[in-house]
């Protein structure tokens, strides 16, 4: 997937293009992506993405913008994972929030991109004060030459999937459900960098994941699948949040301690796949009661695979 982080007039076209944040790639989002690769294999056209970064939400309101659900490298890796053939990241400031919904069709989908066919969901909304909507779109169309279609909302279990939905799951530690919206496992990826050691101090050494969210989606203690340190997914028991026993102001952590492996990771890039939430964070009076919580946290993941791994056997059984 090729992605250019400007836009310049003529260097796109023609494409067939879906507009959108794409934060956490949902079902819904996959969706619409498998409805715009259809398009574009049957018209011989490239499948291209138009999202924004920032998101103009943090652009307006930082403090009361939703929390990431996707860094731009995890939504890159998802997106190209999904056969889209270009990926143009559109810098959001204060110029573009200015263009007028006409502005925008003309200027960056027309001239920019070259747009021939162009998806959008039903609740699209685009330009200055987001006066665009389909029907704009849909009466500029004939004048400009391109065909416009309109997605409808995925809907699960009664509700719409979205990714106010997918965080709602989350924060409420329900990560079936976060799944089964996601259509995979939540996930969050980085390089492994080196932490403060107070892990190996206590006996349970830990993969310190970088992370690029400031806040993340979920906090707490879980049961977890790593993917990148090896040639074979690694089980794990994984905290994530500020560390309370151990700092006053922390900035939230991702550590994972691999189970059943001794080797160093430091650099390598992984995949921490959130399978089971065991409970919430908890300030301790001292590291000697915070060894003894990691230990009984350390074999009720080791409990929770085992009893996965005897229910997959009772369904093959049958």
């Amino acid at each position: 997937m090729r992605v250019t982080r400007s836009i310049r007039a003529g260097a796109g076209g023609p494409v067939a293009l879906t507009i959108g944040n794409f934060d956490g790639v949902h079902l819904g989002h996959q969706a619409m992506l498998s409805e715009l690769v259809r398009a574009a294999r049957g018209l011989g056209l490239p499948a291209c993405v138009l999202t924004f970064e920032p998101h103009p939400r943090e652009f307006f309101a930082p403090d009361q913008a939703p929390v990431r659900l996707t860094s731009l490298r995890e939504k890159i890796e998802l997106l190209a994972a999904r056969g889209i053939d270009r990926l143009h990241v559109c810098r959001f400031n204060y110029e573009l929030a200015q263009v007028s919904a006409p502005q925008f069709i003309e200027r960056v989908l027309v001239e920019g991109l070259g747009v021939r066919w162009l998806l959008v969901g039903d609740d699209f909304r685009f330009g200055a004060r987001r006066a665009g909507n389909f029907v704009t779109l849909a009466r500029a169309a004939p004048r400009f030459g391109f065909e416009v279609k309109a997605m409808e909302s995925v809907i699960l279990d009664g509700e719409r999937v979205s990714s106010t939905a997918v965080r709602t799951a989350l924060a409420a530690g329900d990560l079936a459900r976060a799944a089964r919206l996601l259509g995979r496992p939540y996930s969050i990826s980085g390089r492994v960098v080196r932490g403060d050691g107070l892990g190996r101090k206590l006996g349970f050494p830990t993969a310190n994941v970088q992370m690029k969210h400031n806040r993340p989606p979920l906090t707490g203690i879980f049961a977890v699948e790593v993917s990148g340190a090896t040639d074979r997914v690694l089980r794990g028991a994984a905290s994530l949040g500020v560390r309370p026993t151990v700092t006053e102001r922390g900035r939230p952590v991702l550590e994972v301690h691999l189970l059943n492996f001794d080797g160093e990771l430091y650099g390598e890039h992984l995949r921490v796949d959130f399978l089971h939430k065991l409970r919430d964070e908890e300030k301790y009076a001292d590291l000697a009661t915070l060894t003894r919580q990691i230990a009984l946290d350390v074999e009720n993941v080791s409990s929770y695979f085992a009893r996965e791994e005897a229910a997959t056997a009772r369904r093959v059984l049958r």
